[in-house]
């Protein structure tokens, strides 16, 4: 599909690239990591034409269609809605459609062989593309990733850069091309849309390479491996899980084979050295020499895993109960949040509070946090609580004039330089790095810095509104260590599930207005989470009862095995019957389109151009209400499948 032969790549005098070679195959699911600055996206760049490589080569078929999502989308606006904006993936669809529309206008008052056979042609075409789909499939991508039927309607000008790489992210999938190039494509979707999107791409049939610092997703997706490295791409031939053991594997053989090598060099070095200042011995040694400098070294294995090395300190204990929410009320103008919200956060607590956007999540912290006080009800914290807040908008708050150095001695005076220092070393700070002034660092280094300065406050309380953002996989996994080391209490917003199984023993999600809570990992709450929406859909909630037979206690169905087996077939039989129905429609909608089709294939309707453009809309609104109907039945069918399995 692809071959990447000895391919350069030059940044002034650093080679970022150093006669690489990779070979993309037909379908593979590939995930494509390594440290910051290994020259990830850059590559992807290269593939796509956007830069040229110093020396090698890349060869593609020229009929390969390429999706590229990266993070300069971000600055694209248009005052077209968001559906229209996604449809523009189907270039020759819209093309024909158009086309169609001015035949059908030219055939009212004009009326030739010639147009007749251009608009046969187009219709079929249109239809060989299955143009009277196109919209369905558009609405279906938009709602996956998380759009309402209403914002459809909405300019893409009206939304934040996150939701308009979301519109882009569409389009691209719309598209279908052979391969995808996906830049960081998590980065803008909560929990709901990532998992949907986990679903699309593997279900997709062509090619994926995927930049991501979200490992759950890469294991979920990939099943390739490929690291950039020193200038090198190595291919491991699994999930991101997988890379992680073979390559502690090869690295143990690497490790191995230097220690040998080295005590073979030692061995060797100290032959000479005895025996060079020898005339006997001289020519031996020479040749020994030689052997030596010729000799392929093998390299050492390098620590890509930096770890914490410092603790966190706080001076008091806080008090049993770290948080008390009690009828908690909040509302917006256009939505309510909470109502009636009820939890408590003890002492030791490592909560993760989950769910889509726009749920609350945000507004919950702030509340807990002090920094929201139009709500109703009472957030009451409790005794010795002492509080830090990190939320994103924080990175704005860094002193641009500052080293990173300086941020920290301003913000934490008791902490000795060399204890800074450590801290920063930690979340990859080393060296002069701590004498970067924050002007110029990255959005991923200043969210470093930012932690770094929370995690350095004298608090036994520790509120963080997605920390993960911006990081890369190494800086994530430090996050992990300094919160598994902190002896606090903590309430964490994140979407990457890696990290919140790492971390959190509770999690919180906001359900029906109210603060629900699983008392578990990420991972143990998932599988619970999945097994409950089964069970809702195995066993649909009862319509409501007449009021004189409210006050009767029914058993939870999963209390007798005839009761639950009874609902399934009352379930099955009641799809069944659903399913038919569909079939009898589906089956009248074939007869009046084919009885269309006849109509449009009599030379004589051609005579009365107001008849064909009447008939001709409902030939196109036929065969859309019957590809509607089509996936409808589909869904349904698998669902029939699932409940007889």
């Amino acid at each position: 599909m692809i071959a990447i032969n000895n391919l350069t790549f030059e940044i002034g005098a650093r080679a970022l690239y150093d006669e690489a070679n990779w070979h993309i195959k037909p379908g593979e699911k590939i995930g494509l990591i390594g440290a910051n600055g290994t020259g990830k996206t850059t590559l992807l760049k290269i593939i796509v034409g956007d830069y040229k490589p110093t020396s090698g080569t890349i060869s593609m078929a020229k009929d390969l269609t390429i999706g590229y999502l990266n993070q300069d989308l971000l600055s694209y606006s248009s005052d077209k809605n968001i559906l229209h904006v996604a449809m523009e993936a189907f270039e020759r669809q819209n093309q024909l459609h158009d086309e169609i529309e001015i035949l059908l206008q030219k055939l009212e008052t004009e009326y030739t062989e010639d147009l007749l056979h251009k608009l046969s042609d187009r219709q079929h075409e249109f239809e060989a593309l299955d143009g009277y789909n196109i919209e369905y499939k558009a609405h279906e991508i938009l709602a996956g990733l998380g759009f309402s039927e209403a914002d459809t309607h909405r300019k893409l000008s009206e939304f934040s850069g996150g939701w308009r790489m979301r519109v882009m992210l569409a389009k691209i999938l719309l598209q279908a091309p052979d391969i995808l190039l996906l830049d960081e494509p998590t980065n803008h979707l909560d929990l709901p849309s990532i998992q949907w999107l986990e679903d699309y791409l593997k279900a997709f049939e062509g090619a994926v390479i995927i930049v991501s610092h979200d490992r759950w997703f890469l294991d979920k997706v990939i099943n390739r491996t490929v690291e950039s490295r020193k200038g090198k791409l190595t291919v491991y031939a699994g999930n991101y899980s997988f890379y992680l053991e073979e390559k502690a594997q090869r690295e143990e053989i690497q490790r191995g084979e230097f220690k040998n090598q080295q005590s073979k060099i030692k061995q060797e070095e100290r032959l000479i050295e005895r025996f060079r200042a020898k005339a006997s011995k001289a020519k031996m040694a020479q040749s020994r020499i030689k052997a030596l400098d010729k000799l392929e070294r093998v390299d050492d294995v390098d620590d890509d895993n930096p770890s914490v090395n410092f603790s966190f300190r706080f001076s008091k204990q806080s008090g049993r109960h770290v948080v008390t929410l009690e009828d908690v009320e909040k509302k917006y103008p256009t939505i309510d949040i909470l109502e009636g919200g009820e939890a408590v956060i003890e002492k030791g607590d490592k909560i993760a509070l989950i769910g889509a956007n726009g749920k609350g999540k945000s507004t919950l912290l702030r509340i807990i946090a002090g920094a929201d006080k139009e709500f109703k009800g009472k957030c009451e914290t409790g005794h010795n609580v002492s509080q830090t807040f990190f939320a994103q908008h924080q990175l704005e708050a860094l002193h641009l004039e500052n080293t990173a150095l300086q941020e920290l001695q301003s913000f934490a005076p008791k902490h000795s330089e060399t204890e800074l220092r450590t801290i920063l070393g930690s979340f990859l700070f080393t060296g002069d790095d701590v004498f970067k002034k924050i002007k110029v660092l990255s959005g991923g280094e200043k969210s470093r810095v930012a932690l770094a300065k929370a995690l350095t406050a004298d608090a036994n309380f520790l509120i963080l509104d997605e920390p993960t953002n911006h990081l890369d996989i190494a800086s994530v996994n430090i996050l992990i260590q300094a919160l598994d080391q902190f002896e606090g209490t903590f309430i964490v917003v994140s979407h990457d599930r890696f990290f919140l199984d790492n971390i959190a023993n509770k999690i919180w999600f906001i359900e029906d207005k109210k603060i629900k809570q699983y008392p578990g990992t990420y991972a143990e709450f998932d599988e619970w989470y999945a097994k409950r929406k089964l069970q809702a859909k195995l066993n649909p909630a009862p319509a409501p009862q007449p009021k004189k037979e409210e006050k009767k206690e029914q058993a939870p169905i999963a209390q007798t095995n005839g009761k639950s087996t009874e609902n399934k077939h009352q379930t099955l039989k009641k799809l069944n019957q659903d399913l038919t129905k569909m079939e009898d429609d589906m089956a009248e909608l074939e007869k009046t389109i084919k009885q269309l089709e006849a109509q449009l294939a009599d030379d004589k309707l051609y005579n009365d151009a107001a008849k064909l453009k009447e008939i001709n809309n409902t030939y196109q609104k036929k065969k859309l209400d019957l590809g509607v109907i089509q996936q409808k039945w589909d869904a349904l069918a698998e669902q029939i499948m699932e409940l007889e399995a």
